[in-house]
Order: C-alpha cells, then sequence, then structure tokens
C-alpha cells in the first residue's frame, strides 16, 4: 500500500495487474507496460509542479463526500455541478473544459476546486495546483542565474499538465509583466484545449479589469461562466475549536 498525492491510500497496482513496478512479465520473459504505468507518470509530473494538494485539504478531503460536512452546507446546485464534473472527468479533462468558482473569502470555492483536482489525481491525471502569487514568484525565479529550470521548461509544463488548478486569482498585483504572463499561460491552454480550475474572489467584470478582456475571454472559453458562491465566511464559523480543521 502506499499513499497517493491526493493523499488518498491505494494498492501498489490499483488494477492487481503487476507487482507495483509498473510492468508485467509475459511468459516470453518481454516485460509489458501494465496499464497503471501512465498513471504513475502522470502522478510524478504532477509532484514536480505547484504544491499538490496542502495538507489541510487532504485531511478534509479523507472526510468529505458531497453530503457530508465539510461541503455538506454549500448551495446544492453548486453541488450537483461538481458532483458531474467529477463523475465524468476523464471526458471534461479530454475536452479542455474546466470550472471557475467565484464568490467571497471563505465560502468554500478552494474546497470545491480541489475536489476537483483530487478526482483528476484520483483518475491518474497530471494536476498542477498554484496559489496564483506563489506561480509568479516561481516564474520570476528562473529568471536567477543560479536556477535550477529554464522559463520555457516551466512555461512548458505549465501549458501541458493535464490540469491547472490555480487558486486566489486577482489577488496579485496587476503590473503588465503579471498580465502578460497569465494571459500567455491561459491563452496557451486554451489554444491547446487543456483543462483549467479557477477560484477568485473579484467578479468576473473585476477581473476583467485587472487581467485584461483577453485572458478572461479565454477562461470563459475554457471554464464557461462563473460559479457564483455566497455566503459566510465558514473559517470564522469553524475555527474556534482547538484541533479542529478549520475551513479553508
Amino acid at each position: 500500500m502506499t499513499i497517493g498525492q491526493s493523499g488518498v491510500r491505494e494498492a501498489s497496482c490499483p488494477h492487481g495487474l503487476c507487482d507495483g513496478s509498473g510492468w508485467i512479465l509475459a511468459e516470453d520473459d518481454a516485460a509489458q507496460p501494465c496499464r497503471c504505468r501512465e498513471t504513475r507518470l502522470s502522478r510524478s509530473r504532477s509532484q514536480r509542479m505547484g504544491s499538490g494538494i496542502p495538507k489541510r485539504f487532504r485531511d478534509l478531503l479523507r472526510e468529505a463526500s458531497f453530503d457530508r460536512n465539510p461541503v455538506r452546507g454549500l448551495d446544492p446546485l453548486i453541488l450537483d455541478e461538481v458532483r458531474r464534473f467529477t463523475r465524468h472527468i476523464d471526458k471534461n479533462l479530454g475536452g479542455g473544459v474546466g470550472r471557475w468558482f467565484e464568490g467571497d473569502v471563505g465560502t468554500g470555492k478552494t474546497m470545491l476546486a480541489m475536489l476537483i483536482s483530487k478526482a483528476a489525481l484520483d483518475n491518474g491525471h497530471s494536476v498542477a495546483i498554484y496559489s496564483v502569487p506563489g506561480l509568479l514568484a516561481q516564474i520570476q525565479e528562473t529568471y536567477d542565474d543560479n536556477s535550477n529550470h529554464s522559463y520555457m521548461d516551466l512555461f512548458r509544463r505549465l501549458c501541458t499538465v493535464d490540469l491547472l488548478h490555480l487558486d486566489d486569482l486577482g489577488t496579485e498585483r496587476p503590473t503588465d509583466w503579471v498580465v502578460e504572463q497569465l494571459y500567455s499561460i491561459v491563452n496557451e491552454r486554451w489554444q491547446d484545449k487543456r483543462s483549467i480550475v479557477v477560484t477568485t474572489n473579484l467578479a468576473h467584470d473585476e477581473l476583467r479589469k485587472q487581467l485584461g478582456a483577453r485572458t478572461v475571454s479565454r477562461l470563459f472559453g475554457i471554464c464557461g461562466e462563473p460559479l457564483q458562491i455566497m455566503g459566510e465566511d465558514q473559517r470564522q464559523r469553524s475555527a474556534p475549536e482547538l484541533g479542529a480543521p478549520s475551513w479553508p
């Protein structure tokens, strides 16, 4: 048994076909790739990008389902949409379809986005999870002379990972450089029909002012209309108990 990036315990080979190596030894002693090999390669690619699913969310996602806390209290229409999306995760990611969560602080946007990222990981897809300020900082680091990664290498991986998860879009300072970086990534993924999941505190017209019409238009092309999440700040409601997991 091993622990996957999604934080869920899984068998060495989910199909029970190999010894966990990703290869099956045939009768003629020729090695053939197991069905789990591509899943392992995708997860390996994911581990080299972004933060993975953060520990707070891994802990919550172990207990979370669509009819139990901590997501049970959210808008049932939003939950139904996320449930449908994750049920058809292979088709959605294969078609370059994403989702866009818009709402106030602490209303559960990131939790819902993490449910999508977890479903993608559990189905063998590569996923890169970034807060947008963290992503921009990582891009800037590629400019350093001592950087282990080139800008083009990072850009290529951002554009080819199966699912790019961008959290807190709109919290970055909208300099010309920032606007151009985000446009380049979103545009490349839109052109290649690659999925994005986005969370933001800004309404889409505010986001358009901050990032420009080009970027937001392409987000619409990938994600469709934003899923608007209203309500109180759940972090404040769930925080008081010492040691209890608070709402992300």
